[in-house]
């Protein structure tokens, strides 16, 4: 070691020590104006809107933009998603219910979503969370919509058709699941396995391989599964981080699921439409009636106007025994004139069209 290194050291820790302080002084000077923001907006109207997901999706994107590294830029996103959580709690703090319970991926999502500043509380179901959601008794709620490895949450999409809510944002959340035991059982003596149905579903190959002899009972959500391992012998749990950390339980396998690009897409429900952020996306529910041409005619307009449709799925109409409804993303946002001009097009030749929402790509 040479005889410069302890001064080098001395010296970059000092400079570590003014920006640290330059960033203290930073942050609450961002804090002060985010509390100006909120004392103009309630001056200007009452029941005035703090949050606003377009405005925080551009601010992300545009620190993405800057971002030189050496962090990364998701990372950069991450740690002022996290500022502005904390800002907005000073404006109005924000309460979101989510699809419970505790350590669920649905609350990871929420916390990724709206930081760690937000008021969330876990429901016991998807109705729930609309419930609380139109009552008024949240801002906002945070439901999964589809599996990249086992598809569409049917439920979620039913309670679209009976609530006037709209989609103010998504999430976007990268699913690992892990083989969790307490401390009293041993990985040689694992004879039934808890977990979520769909989580058997996504871990099917590595149980077949690994555990091909043990139990499987489904429970409610994988937090459940977490908890009743906690104290059982010879059990073990299929669950997340969030899961993990909660219960106190040991990983006897990690990220066991048989995809590796295995994902959950996460829809924030609220009562605002969300104006353009410059990356939106639209999702749409479409009634047709059951003629011939009927699918062809719905998505021609979309075609024809090169509209970059992500997703269409398709469920029975409860206000007819041969009618069907269309679910259907699509890039863009409904204020835009090529959008509009085919949400016209598509009222035109359809029985019912409901907007569901406009509102950003997930950044995140």
């Amino acid at each position: 070691m040479s005889d410069t290194t302890p001064i080098d050291l001395e010296a970059l820790r000092d400079r570590i020590d003014e920006l640290d302080s330059q960033l203290l002084m930073l942050m609450n000077e961002r804090a002060e104006c985010a509390q100006r923001v909120a004392q103009v907006k309630t001056a200007a109207a009452a029941g005035a809107v703090f949050y606003r997901p377009e405005r925080e999706a551009q601010v992300l994107r545009r620190i993405m933009a800057l971002n030189k590294g050496p962090l990364d830029s998701e990372e950069v996103a991450r740690l002022f998603r996290e500022l502005m959580s904390a800002c907005l709690a000073l404006e109005q703090p924000i309460k979101v219910a989510y699809l419970g319970p505790e350590g669920t991926f649905t609350q990871q999502a929420t916390l990724k979503h709206f930081g760690e500043s937000a008021v969330s509380l876990p429901m016991a179901a998807i109705d729930e969370v609309f419930r609380e959601v139109e009552a008024g008794a949240v801002n906002y709620g945070v439901v999964p919509v589809e599996n990249s490895t086992e598809g569409v949450i049917n439920h979620t999409l039913d309670s679209f058709m009976d609530s006037g809510l709209r989609i103010c944002g998504e999430v976007v959340l990268r699913i690992h699941h892990h083989l969790l035991v307490g401390e009293t059982t041993r990985q040689d003596k694992v004879t039934r396995i808890y977990s979520h149905p769909q989580s058997f579903a996504q871990c099917r190959k590595w149980l077949d391989a690994h555990y091909p002899q043990a139990e499987r009972v489904p429970v409610s959500s994988n937090a459940e599964a977490a908890r009743l391992v906690k104290t059982e012998w010879h059990s073990a749990a299929i669950a997340g981080d969030m899961s993990a950390k909660l219960y106190g339980l040991t990983r006897l396998a990690e990220k066991i699921e048989d995809r590796p690009d295995n994902s959950t897409r996460f829809l924030i429900i609220g009562n605002q439409d969300v104006p353009m952020s410059g990356e939106d996306k639209t999702s749409i529910v479409v009634a047709m009636r059951n003629q011939p041409g009927a699918l062809h005619d719905l998505l021609e307009p979309f075609h024809r106007h090169q509209i970059d449709m992500t997703r269409l799925e398709t469920r029975p109409s409860r206000s007819g025994v041969w009618n069907y409804v269309f679910f259907i993303d699509f890039k863009g946002h409904r204020d835009e004139p090529r959008v509009a001009a085919v949400l016209e097009e598509v009222r035109l030749r359809a029985a019912e069209v409901k907007v569901l929402g406009s509102y950003p790509v997930g950044v995140l």
